[in-house]
């Protein structure tokens, strides 16, 4: 009965009235396996889907954002990062007459690779693994082989290609970039990216009583405004405003980009360098990171000399060993990653 509704068709249909530089389901690059299309969803909405209920996924809500293992409620973590980017990130889109679907779909998926331990545990990986470790090849890794029992999920080219590229350097907001984002919704994407990790790494600081409201640096507030919603607001307001071409109401750019004005993005940059300044470099917060650490170093150590004890999934796939180590540690939780290393330090002992 469905199938003769062609419920998909319709919202293809309704796709048609998008921005011209809108993404369509329909005009998809496709997936790395065919398989028969959903009678219900765009390719899109099925790739959200998938994120959705996968492990990977799941396993957000107990990986730091820029504190480790926090003890409080009310701290970031990956997951409600990720939430946090999708929200962002889909009310750009709906403004700019963009793919809303393919937008979150790219939102939700973009740190399914991430480490324990934030971007600590990705720079120590980054060290011990030859071929180095980015966090956002891993999550393509994880949605194209990791996921679904070394099936993967089988995204479109649209969703991948935004998850692979949303990563920036670590350069000024809208500098110079890693990779470049073949769609304007993965943009969008890239810049919600920003906009939520600078506004909750400066709400989580203040919690941990590191910076107070009134540090916050002047010429920045005074653009932005002083508290969290105030900040976010003005900054997606301007990204619409400066963007507006993107939606195909306004004709008068060539190649239409995503951006901000200089005021709010010089405002954006400098709390940025806030950020690094006050925060994530603060002696203190350094010594919480060590130990993401050296728990990290241990556990890269051990399977590499153990590999007999590593789980099945991970002892199955073709690649070396030091792959498969990286990608079993990749996909731990703060927690599990602390528990196992106390475990084999234990071990470690009781063999002595």
């Amino acid at each position: 009965m469905i199938s003769r509704l062609n419920i998909r068709q319709l919202t293809e249909e309704k796709e048609e009235s998008l921005s011209p530089y809108a993404a369509r389901g329909r005009l998809s690059q496709g997936r790395l396996k065919y398989e028969e299309l959903c009678p219900i969803r765009t390719c899109f909405q099925r790739d959200r889907d998938r994120i959705i209920h996968s492990k990977a996924f799941r396993r957000l809500k107990h990986k730091t954002q820029v504190f480790i293992a926090p003890l409080g409620d009310h701290y970031v973590t990956r997951l409600t990062h990720t939430l946090e980017v999708s929200q962002i990130a889909r009310t750009v889109a709906r403004a700019l007459n963009l793919n809303e679907d393919l937008t979150e779909a790219i939102a939700l998926g973009h740190d399914l690779g991430h480490t324990p331990f934030g971007h600590v545990g990705e720079d120590v990986l980054d060290e011990l693994y030859y071929e180095g470790f980015r966090h956002n090849e891993q999550s393509l890794r994880v949605v194209d082989l990791l996921e679904n029992d070394g099936q993967g999920l089988n995204l479109t080219w649209e969703v991948r290609d935004g998850i692979v590229n949303h990563s920036k350097t670590k350069v000024a907001v809208l500098g110079q970039d890693l990779g470049k984002v073949n769609t304007y919704e993965g943009e969008v994407c890239k810049i919600a990216d920003i906009i939520a990790y600078i506004n909750h790494d400066i709400g989580d600081a203040i919690r941990a009583g590191m910076i107070t409201g009134d540090d916050l640096p002047l010429s920045a507030t005074t653009v932005l405004g002083r508290s969290h919603s105030q900040r976010i607001n003005t900054m997606v307001c301007d990204i619409i405003d400066r963007s507006w071409s993107v939606s195909g109401h306004d004709n008068t750019q060539d190649k239409p980009i995503i951006t901000m004005s200089p005021p709010v993005l010089e405002a954006t940059n400098t709390l940025r360098q806030f950020l690094f300044k006050r925060v994530y470099n603060l002696r203190s917060a350094q010594k919480e990171a060590e130990r993401g650490r050296e728990v990290i170093r241990q556990l890269y150590h051990y399977f590499n000399e153990h590999e007999g004890k590593l789980p099945a999934e991970y002892r199955s796939y073709r690649d070396e060993r030091a792959r498969r180590v990286v990608d079993y540690i990749a996909g731990m939780t703060d927690q599990y990653a602390l528990r196992l290393a106390e475990k084999l330090s234990l071990i470690k002992a009781a063999a002595r």
